[in-house]
């Protein structure tokens, strides 16, 4: 009798044991997450890392899209999903600390917003997905070595704009424009590739590109200075740092009459005069969707890198105003906004 409990306890424990192991399954190295179970009510919640460089209105839109677009997709905060949201606030240390705190924390998943931040994240965690949102150039910032076929476990979307397209728009307000002013962040990959693309533009178009690199946020208003009397207009690409202090660049500007283009829609609705640009909450939401697949099951390596689908014209007419400027009727007819 006592042999005959034995065994049946014995049968017990092995199927307990089995049935903690397959709860406990560890995030293989391609990247991959655990699908849910059947009943997520009954599951602990997927742990979500989300990591912004900076407070600015267009990655503060992203930040929501994402959010938006994993909710569309059945992953919810505080229901099935737990986000950890933190803010380097324009700090490249802080982006370091707070990848190695996910790290630490050992979270199921980082969604990482801007060059900096999905950088520090992609060095961090190698065994588990990280999906980067508006990497202008994702190549150049070594996250992934093809965008058609990530080999890591790193993949995301891509938020480039045609740097011909802008100098062009440009040169549609000012006809006679000869030099173009530029103030970027000398340590930001995604800058350096956007200002190569447009000296590379401006070379074809006989425009002069006149630089102002900075290192740090409160450079920028003196960058700016320096462009006056040196440049006919001042460009703005997707810079982080130069965007979240946009404001000491517009004061500069509208003292000394110096028409401000930028890359970014966000940008234009605080006062620059035009832009082809995207929607970015829109890039947002594009980005939870594909994190969303990714916590479905889908391999990181079968995840290509996503550019942003399309750049439509933004144009502020108070601002065009505020520096002299008449907007060409043909612009105003191909604009999807026009801003008062």
């Amino acid at each position: 009798m006592r042999r005959a409990v034995s065994f049946v306890l014995t049968g017990v424990l092995s199927l307990a044991l089995a049935a903690c192991g397959t709860g406990n399954e560890q995030v293989a190295s391609t990247g991959n997450v655990p699908t849910p179970a059947a009943e997520p009510e009954q599951q602990q919640a997927i742990k979500l890392g989300l990591t912004q460089f900076v407070e600015h209105p267009a990655l503060d839109s992203i930040s929501q899209g994402i959010l938006d677009g994993l909710k569309e997709a059945g992953f919810e905060d505080g229901k099935n999903l737990s986000v950890d949201l933190q803010n380097a606030h324009g700090d490249m240390n802080n982006t370091v600390t707070i990848a190695q705190k996910y790290a630490g924390d050992q979270v199921d998943m980082v969604i990482a917003i801007a060059t900096p931040s999905a950088q520090a994240a992609a060095k961090a965690i190698t065994d588990r997905p990280v999906i980067f949102s508006a990497v202008t150039d994702p190549l150049s910032a070594q996250l992934v070595s093809s965008l058609e076929a990530p080999d890591k476990n790193v993949t995301g979307t891509s938020d480039k704009v045609s740097m011909e397209q802008q100098l062009e728009l440009v040169k549609s307000f000012l006809p006679d424009l000869k030099k173009l002013g530029v103030i970027y962040t000398t340590s930001e990959v995604n800058s350096e590739v956007q200002v190569k693309d447009l000296e590379a533009a401006a070379e074809k178009a006989g425009v002069e590109i006149v630089k102002a690199g900075i290192s740090q946020l409160n450079e920028v208003q003196l960058a700016t200075q320096g462009l006056v009397g040196k440049a006919d207009a001042i460009f703005i690409p997707i810079d982080n740092t130069i965007v979240s202090s946009f404001e000491a660049v517009l004061g500069v500007a509208e003292q000394h009459n110096l028409p401000v283009f930028a890359s970014d829609t966000d940008t234009v609705k605080r006062g620059a005069i035009a832009t082809y640009g995207i929607d970015y909450y829109q890039v947002g939401v594009q980005t939870g969707e594909m994190a969303a697949r990714v916590l479905n099951g889908k391999a990181v390596a079968e995840t290509p890198v996503e550019v942003s689908k399309v750049a439509e014209l933004y144009i502020n007419e108070t601002a065009a105003a505020q520096f002299g400027l008449e907007i060409p009727e043909e612009l105003k007819k191909q604009a999807k906004e026009l801003i008062q």
